[in-house]
């Protein structure tokens, strides 16, 4: 792609989700979702094979079913009620439609089954867009429209979520499935508390975003895509294969690492708000994605390829990608948890 339509197409990209991010009227952030719909296919198709195409159809035909019942949702919202203003919908059928939208663009359970096949068609970098800038947006709606979410439905697709994400990533081999199955799990997460305290929420989506954004970075310095490649990590850079391990746990929650935080605080929430059982199923459920890395580590670091002599040297010689800003990701996404308490005071 010429490098100035790739630009302007990525500008198009930020500037839907800066639109959605900003607008108190209903019809600019449905005008934001469809720029960003709309302009990042062309990144996703990038490549032009067949799999990228199919993989762009089904993105497109999802997110556009998902405006569609958003746009219904509003007007129910204006029928109701007379305005366009992003305020708390009154009317309880807007509301859930627009929540299932929502649930559907952010690809949480029942609504998750374009997810891991679209992030599977695509490159590693329109995947890492797709999982961590397009859950912006739909993230910043729910927030607003939190205080007349239906409680039950909101929970419900969250323990659905928790469980498909895990349950969904037990037997794959796919590094891109594998991070598709560990956005619903965390999407269940962070809507899990999000009548609750919102704060937490966002603080989770950071977060979430921060460890994501460090393992496709890690797959792109080495190029993997499968657990398979992922295991030859070791003779071309054992340093990244060290910071693939820790990520990995991290992303599962694991204490004492940065992914730990967020489940903590969203634990604690839950009990403070006299739900026991939701969190005891949660963590349950954590265990499953947990294993999924366990095993994705233990392929990566515990085992050694089988290969030549001179294939084990290829690590003396220096590396022809360069990510910038990798050490600085990493630690963010493995030494935080010291601060928790400045960041439950600054909620």
């Amino acid at each position: 792609m010429n490098p100035i339509i790739f630009i302007i197409i990525l500008t198009t990209v930020l500037l839907g989700t800066t639109i959605v991010m900003i607008s108190s009227h209903w019809l600019l952030i449905w005008i934001g979702f469809e720029m960003n719909m709309l302009s990042i296919i062309p990144i996703m198709m990038n490549k032009h094979s067949p799999r990228a195409t199919e993989a762009s159809t089904k993105y497109f035909l999802t997110q556009s079913t998902a405006s569609m019942l958003l746009m219904m949702a509003i007007i129910i919202n204006l029928l109701f009620s007379g305005q366009w203003t992003v305020t708390k919908l009154f009317n309880s059928m807007a509301s859930m439609l627009m929540t299932m939208a929502l649930a559907m663009k952010l690809g949480m359970a029942p609504f998750h089954f374009w997810v891991p096949e679209v992030t599977q068609g695509i490159p590693l970098f329109p995947g890492l867009i797709l999982l961590t800038w397009q859950k912006l947006a739909p993230m910043s709606v729910l927030y607003q429209i939190s205080p007349s979410i239906n409680l039950n439905l909101i929970l419900t697709l969250s323990i659905l979520s928790i469980m498909i994400g895990g349950w969904g990533g037990l037997n794959q081999t796919q590094l891109r499935k594998i991070m598709a199955y560990s956005s619903i799990a965390h999407m269940g997460w962070m809507t899990a508390v999000l009548l609750y305290n919102p704060s937490t929420t966002l603080l989770n989506l950071i977060i979430y975003m921060i460890m994501t954004s460090t393992m496709f970075m890690l797959f792109m310095t080495n190029s993997t895509t499968t657990t398979l490649s992922l295991s030859n990590t070791w003779n071309n850079t054992p340093i990244t294969t060290v910071l693939i391990l820790v990520t990995l746990l991290s992303m599962g929650g694991l204490p004492p690492l940065s992914g730990f935080m967020p489940k903590w605080m969203i634990i604690q929430e839950l009990t403070k708000n006299d739900s026991v059982i939701l969190p005891t199923l949660m963590a349950m459920m954590a265990l499953l994605n947990l294993y999924f890395y366990m095993r994705l580590t233990y392929s990566t670091t515990l085992t050694m390829f089988p290969s030549m002599n001179n294939m084990k040297m290829k690590w003396q010689f220096s590396s022809t990608k360069q990510m910038t800003l990798l050490p600085t990701m990493v630690v963010l996404s493995t030494m935080i948890l010291p601060l928790t308490p400045i960041l439950s005071i600054l909620e």
